[in-house]
C-alpha cells in the first residue's frame, strides 16, 4: 500500500507543480507590475486587475481640461448602465499618464467628480510601473497631453480584446462593454 501511494505521489506530483508553473498567454503578456488605486492599495496589474475579469480600460489625467472629462463622463454614464454589476460583471479602470502628479489622493478626489463607486479603480504608481502597463495595453505616450482618447474593453477569461473611441456616444460604449461582457461563460 506504502509503495503505491509513494508511486502515485511520485507520478502525480510533477505534473501539479508543472500546471502551477503554467501561465496564461495574457498573463504572460501583461505582466504583473505593482500599481497604485486610489485608496492607495498596492495592486498587481494582472492578477489584481486583469484576471478573471471583464474591465473597461482608459488613459487619462487628473489636470487635463480637454478630453479627460468628457471620456469619464463616458465612465461614469457607464457605471450608471452596470448599476450593481459594477465591480461584479464588469469593471472600470482608469489609469493615469501622469503618475508623478497624480497620488492616490488626487485620484479618490478626481473619482468623486465622476461618483465613482466601488469596481471603478483609478490606478497610479511607480512611473516606470505605469508605463510599462500602458505599454502592453498599447497606451504608452512620451507626454501626457499626447495620451489616446481610445477605451480597450476585454473579457480577459475569453481572450477578448476590443478598442473603442472614448469620446464615442455613451450608447455605443455601453452596447460594446454589453456585448464583451455577454460573451463570458
Amino acid at each position: 500500500m506504502k509503495i503505491v501511494v509513494i508511486l502515485v505521489l511520485m507520478l502525480v506530483a510533477p505534473a501539479l507543480v508543472y500546471a502551477q508553473e503554467q501561465k496564461s498567454p495574457a498573463e504572460k503578456y501583461f505582466s504583473d507590475v505593482e500599481l497604485v488605486d486610489q485608496d492607495g492599495r498596492k495592486l498587481r496589474f494582472y492578477s489584481d486587475v486583469l484576471k478573471g475579469k471583464v474591465v473597461a480600460i482608459n488613459t487619462f489625467f487628473t489636470t487635463c481640461t480637454s478630453i479627460c472629462p468628457p471620456m469619464n463622463r463616458n465612465f461614469e454614464k457607464m457605471q450608471e448602465a452596470l448599476g450593481d454589476r459594477l465591480g461584479k460583471d464588469a469593471f472600470l479602470v482608469s489609469i493615469s499618464v501622469d503618475p508623478e502628479t497624480d497620488t492616490p489622493t488626487r485620484l479618490k478626489e478626481y473619482g468623486k467628480r465622476f461618483h465613482a463607486k466601488p469596481g471603478w479603480l483609478f490606478l497610479t504608481g511607480k512611473k516606470e510601473n505605469v508605463d510599462w502597463a500602458l505599454y502592453k495595453l498599447g497606451q504608452y505616450v512620451e507626454a501626457k497631453d499626447n495620451h489616446t482618447s481610445i477605451f480597450i474593453i476585454g473579457n480577459e477569461p475569453k481572450g477578448l480584446w476590443k478598442k473603442a473611441f472614448g469620446l464615442a456616444k455613451a450608447d455605443e460604449l455601453i452596447k460594446i462593454l454589453e456585448d464583451v461582457i455577454n460573451d463570458r461563460d
